[in-house]
């Protein structure tokens, strides 16, 4: 029945599509194109009826077929192109771009296995990873457009400045509507898929059964679109990712410059006025010097013109400030891979180092401006072995460089990308994410929806967030607070029910929902999380029955995974899972507390534990978290938030009100002297947490977790001596979790917080987000397809 219903509900999104497509084409507006490696779309059954407007006609039909709506679209699987924020944020976009009738495309790759699909060893805790065939039974969503197919070289030699490729494939293309909210416009995301190139086939090979030789192609062309993020351990894992993200890069810059032709353009040098492209990340950075061999190798312009369109047409998000985390290639790898690319970027390292040395000359001739920042490298100097940074070439090239959250912008202009903001400082701008309030509140938890349009008097708050505030006027209202608490028993019933089909664990319903769902990693403090609830566990413990009665019950749920090789972070979901294994089967703490992890996280998973929260954690350590985006979900939600002052949570705390913010731990200009102090050997760590460690160690839950743990210890030498300052926030995290638990206390409190929470959400509306890319990015204006006569 899914399968039919798909095919039903795209059917009807045919006619909007090909008309988009038709009207795009007439009017010839100037387009966006944005380029992500990463694509978390969720169900696209739920987000196309809805965004029709036909869910209520779906439910009744299947109810008189003797289905339910919900049922049918369980059985949709998550399509695997993505894993993170990164690919949700992406997909949110798509969907603004769509409701707010924007010229503008996506572009990703059509991964055969996506990332993996988690599970949990239940006799050790360990994740496990199996090959998520995501594709198996089809995909009722996506067209394949065989005709629209490009040429994806690799390896080979430059003659004579042109390139002599060794090895290619085919890119093709299959394309998924996006259709907008109540608007006929429909956009598309095109996802190319590798083939094996006829030519490169070698049929005498075959019939001399070398068929190693001759089945080369097909084999490069399966591993490329295989699985999202290989291994990059070895060499071979390098050049395997690398080329990925080439292949986006190519295919799509490719098709770009073939639709702008097939609208009758001709004149490279207005480009520009048609063509916006949008890198999402460090991945899709090859597009610029892909740009540039193709204006100057295939179609004939001069180097200076070729770089002055693709200065004015290819823009740069940065999601991330960590060293650590900002993409570097071995400059002899990319030399092998793409050599014509690789005397591009050398040649614009080489113009920029001579322009930035100029400009630098005239200024310090000016004013006598010798200040040095001795803690970062200049763009021109070396490294041993020579690396290709990706996102300095971001920086060289684009015509926009966006960070995504207030203070992560600040950020990356005062010490990520100081050098390049003191040369051009008009390139930098901020664009604080969002998500889109159709999927993330409207769909996703139609029972509070409802007691929101009720008090705000209409739906209109769907697309148009501020409508959101007119609940605060009625927060302290008991009607509106018994409605309001609910909704919330309501999507913690669902959840409590999902959370025993896949673990078997009973969760109380009436317990604090508290959740932390994101990917698995250091920097993100899972660890401390579960820190935390170890020596909330130990305290009970030490309570007599009486004591024990007055605590505040809550289960405490984590969702996640952990990359395949990130030893660490398998580490923190083996001691989740220990911790869990020993609390939630002591009869002295029965349903006070309840430790849950809950495998496989994705979308339609954050679709059922979002709505039920009551507290989520979102703890990463100051300065390390570009923005995040599952806060705003869960804010928008009626969640009240425990974390730092980072990325996205410093607007949202300016929204809701310091009352209603559990913050805690040290701020950014606090980390680098704070981890001074440790490297000197000078911190002394708070009691509880020492204590805490301890308890670890004595093996109650079934390993001592020396790896883990001594991650938390040392000065800089083993275990990186708490390099995300875990130890340093223990404490203060503490403090603040006390403060929880009195505010959970006082339910009329706390569910007036929550209202206002949901109330003060509207500015995180990627509506607002993408009108800005469009407006101060972009340069691109709404193209409305009009209805049918």
């Amino acid at each position: 029945m899914y399968q039919a219903t798909a095919q039903s509900v795209r059917e009807g999104l045919v006619e909007r599509w090909n008309d988009t497509y038709a009207h795009f084409h007439k009017e010839n507006p100037k387009q966006a194109y944005y380029l992500s490696m990463e694509y978390l779309q969720g169900r696209a059954l739920t987000n196309a009826i809805g965004n029709m407007g036909l869910t209520g006609e779906y439910s009744e039909a299947l109810r008189s077929l003797g289905y339910t709506l919900e049922d049918v679209m369980s059985v949709e699987r998550n399509a695997g192109l993505g894993n993170g924020g990164l690919g949700r944020l992406a997909s949110c976009f798509l969907d603004s771009i769509a409701t707010l009738d924007l010229p503008a495309w996506g572009y990703g790759l059509r991964y055969k296995y996506g990332l993996f699909k988690q599970g949990v060893d239940k006799a050790t805790g360990e994740q496990l990873e199996y090959a998520d065939d995501w594709l198996e039974v089809g995909n009722p969503w996506e067209v394949a457009r065989p005709q629209v197919s490009y040429p994806i070289s690799f390896y080979g030699k430059v003659v004579n400045g042109k390139w002599a490729p060794g090895k290619q494939v085919r890119a093709v293309a299959y394309d998924s509507p996006i259709p907008g909210y109540k608007t006929r416009n429909c956009i598309s995301l095109r996802m190319w898929d590798a083939q094996p190139s006829a030519v490169e086939f070698d049929l005498a090979a075959f019939n001399a059964s070398d068929y190693e030789t001759s089945m080369g192609p097909t084999n490069l062309a399966s591993m490329l679109c295989a699985v999202l993020y290989p291994g990059d351990g070895t060499r071979e894992g390098k050049a395997l990712r690398l080329s990925q993200q080439y292949m986006l890069c190519s295919a799509s810059v490719q098709d770009i410059l073939a639709r702008w032709k097939e609208r009758g353009n001709s004149d490279w040098s207005k480009l520009h006025e048609k063509v916006a492209i949008q890198m999402n990340d460090t991945h899709p950075t090859l597009a610029a010097p892909e740009l540039m061999r193709i204006l100057m190798d295939d179609e004939g312009l001069s180097w200076d013109d070729a770089w002055a369109v693709t200065k004015k047409t290819v823009a740069y998000t940065n999601h991330t400030v960590m060293p650590e985390a900002l993409e570097k290639w071995p400059l002899d790898l990319v030399e092998e891979l793409l050599p014509r690319h690789m005397e591009i970027i050398k040649r614009i390292d080489e113009e920029f180092i001579a322009s930035a040395a100029k400009a630098k000359a005239a200024k310090a001739a000016k004013k006598d401006d010798k200040k040095k920042d001795d803690k970062k490298k200049k763009e021109s100097e070396e490294e041993k072995p020579a690396m290709v940074r990706m996102a300095n070439l971001c920086c060289i090239s684009g015509m926009a460089i966006n960070g995504v959250a207030a203070i992560h912008s600040e950020i990356v202009k005062d010490f990520t990308f100081n050098d390049f903001y003191k040369l051009f400082p008009e390139k930098f701008q901020n664009k604080t994410n969002g998500v889109t309030p159709r999927r993330w509140l409207a769909f996703c938890n139609p029972q509070l929806s409802a007691v929101i349009t009720k008090w705000v008097g209409n739906d209109k708050w769907v697309t148009d967030t501020d409508e959101l505030r007119k609940l605060a006027e009625h927060a302290t209202n008991p009607e509106l607070q018994a409605e309001w608490k609910a909704a919330k028993l309501a999507r913690k019933k669902i959840c409590k029910d999902y959370i025993k089909k896949v673990t078997d664990i009973d969760v109380p319903i009436d317990s604090m929902f508290d959740i932390q769902v994101k990917r698995i990693h250091e920097y993100k403090r899972q660890f401390l999380n579960i820190l935390g609830i170890i020596y909330r566990y130990k305290q009970m413990k030490a309570m007599t029955p009486e004591e024990r009665a007055k605590c505040v019950p809550r289960v405490c749920i984590f969702g996640g995974k952990a990359y395949a090789t990130y030893t660490q972070a398998k580490r923190i979901v083996r001691l989740i899972n220990n911790v869990g294994s020993v609390v939630n089967n002591d009869p002295e703490i029965g349903d006070l507390l309840k430790v849950v992890f809950v495998p496989d996280y994705n979308v339609s998973l954050a679709e059922t534990l979002i709505p039920a929260s009551e507290l989520s954690q979102h703890i990463s350590t100051a300065g390390t978290e570009a923005s995040g985006t599952s806060n705003m979900k869960f804010q928008m939600n009626g969640c009240l938030i425990i974390g730092t002052l980072d990325g996205a949570n410093v607007e949202i705390r300016e929204c809701v009100g310091d009352d209603n913010f559990f913050l805690f731990g040290i701020t950014d200009p606090e980390v680098e002297p704070a981890r001074a102090e440790r490297a000197a050997g000078k911190f002394v760590p708070d009691a509880r947490f020492t204590e805490t460690l301890e308890y670890v160690r004595s093996g109650v839950f079934g390993d001592k977790f020396e790896e883990l743990l001594g991650s938390l210890e040392g000065n800089e030498g083993f275990g990186r001596g708490d390099y995300f300052l875990v130890g340093k926030d223990f404490a203060s995290y503490l403090e603040a979790q006390e403060r929880v638990d009195v505010a959970y206390a006082d339910s009329m409190g706390w569910t007036e917080s929550s209202i206002i929470s949901t109330a003060f959400s509207g500015k995180f509306n990627s509506d607002r987000t993408i009108d800005q890319y469009a407006k101060e990015i972009w340069g691109i204006k709404p193209c409305t397809v009009p209805e049918r006569k």
